[in-house]
């Protein structure tokens, strides 16, 4: 029987890549990723050749039976995401869970992932938190805001830079509008940035000057 690599990649700089997560994409039979366009960049740099096969949102369902079956048979397959660790507001969920269920080893790897350094850099505590992903962009995004406007713990979101401000009036909405928080975007790029204020002040300042690149928010928990 093969085995599953779960192998975080950089989340920007391409030097943010264990020793360890090279070789095993190396080595491995197969290395599903989210785009294999993006991934393709990142073996090239490390002169890695191992096959790419597409394993994204829209088609996982789909696929996850059969690359069970080929672990099964004695393949070994790395799975990683655009960026970061797979299964974090990433594909690989389905996966892990079809692997375990048919008893194939499953392997994760530590690395880069951007709530972390976002979580610490923001200021706010971080000795207890709790990760939200993306908001829901339609049904369910008040009443999820409303569930969290007691949360005691640091709060951590992904969110696109095209609805930030967005988020960030509707958090003020529901969590008071004098509540702290951070916005990091560009994590590990050239251009990274770190700004930290009410999310009023955040708001008003991401509408005057509208953001681009990764963008993770981080509030702080009810007083």
């Amino acid at each position: 029987m093969g085995k599953l690599f779960l192998v975080p990649t950089p989340i920007g700089n391409l030097k943010d890549i264990t020793i360890r997560a090279v070789e095993i994409l190396g080595s491995c039979d197969l290395i599903l990723a989210e785009d294999t366009r993006q991934t393709r960049k990142l073996l090239d740099n490390y002169g890695i050749r191992t096959p790419l096969q597409s394993h994204h949102a829209f088609n996982e369902h789909k696929t996850v039976a059969n690359i069970c079956n080929r672990i099964a048979a004695g393949l070994t397959v790395s799975l990683v995401s655009d960026a970061g660790s797979p299964a974090i507001s990433d594909p690989g969920f389905l996966l892990v869970r079809s692997c375990i269920e048919k008893g194939i080893e499953v392997e994760s790897l530590p690395g880069p992932t951007a709530l972390i350094p976002a979580l610490v850099n923001s200021g706010l505590p971080s000795d207890r938190f709790c990760f939200e992903g993306f908001l829901p962009q339609k049904k369910g995004r008040n009443s999820k805001l409303a569930a969290l406007a007691g949360e005691e713990r640091t709060m951590i979101f992904y969110e696109s830079p095209f609805r930030l401000v967005r988020a960030l009036e509707e958090m003020a909405t529901h969590f008071g509008s004098e509540r702290k928080a951070s916005v990091s975007r560009e994590l590990t790029k050239i251009h990274e940035e770190t700004l930290r204020g009410t999310l009023v002040s955040l708001a008003e300042h991401y509408g005057t000057f509208p953001p681009k690149g990764e963008i993770v928010i981080v509030v702080s928990g009810k007083q």
